[in-house]
């Protein structure tokens, strides 16, 4: 909760800092320099950080128009392969973007108006991805419902 907190401030400030430099350039012909660079890089952080929240809820878009009328078992285990495959992507992508950060702080890379280090860019999206990949992994072990499937009658919203 406390990453998809980050990820939304992140992003409020970085529409903040976008209105801002309309403004800006609207009115006194003075954009905020590196606007385009500190939304790139910004949202992408703010984005990796909402991912393990929105996993954690399975809020993911879930697509069951072929599996709906297919029996409740058959389709809690193409969802648990669904999750690990889900868990596989995250991490393959938190692994490859920390490889990158490291590629790219090598070799110096720096954006173009306010020369900040690319690899920050990188290195950002790893601890997101890398938790969302942690949380697709204990739900896929854990076999938890998907949306849509009926609750056990054991939980609290059957009492």
């Amino acid at each position: 909760m406390a990453a998809a907190c980050a990820g939304a401030t992140g992003a409020a400030a970085i529409g903040a800092m976008t209105v801002a430099s309309v403004l800006g350039r609207a009115l006194w012909s003075a954009p905020i320099p590196g606007d385009v660079e500190i939304t790139q890089v910004g949202i992408g952080l703010a984005l990796s950080l909402c991912l393990p929240w929105c996993q954690a809820r399975r809020a993911n878009i879930f697509v069951d128009f072929f599996t709906q009328r297919l029996a409740l078992r058959v389709r809690q285990a193409l969802d648990r392969v669904g999750t690990l495959l889900l868990a596989g992507m995250y991490g393959l992508l938190s692994w490859r973007t920390s490889v990158a950060a490291f590629s790219v702080h090598e070799a110096g890379e720096t954006t173009m108006v306010l020369s900040l280090p690319m690899w920050w860019a990188y290195a950002g999206l790893a601890p997101g991805l890398g938790l969302a990949a942690l949380i697709a992994l204990l739900q896929a072990l854990k076999g938890e419902a998907a949306p849509g499937d009926p609750a056990p009658a054991d939980t609290e919203c059957a009492r």
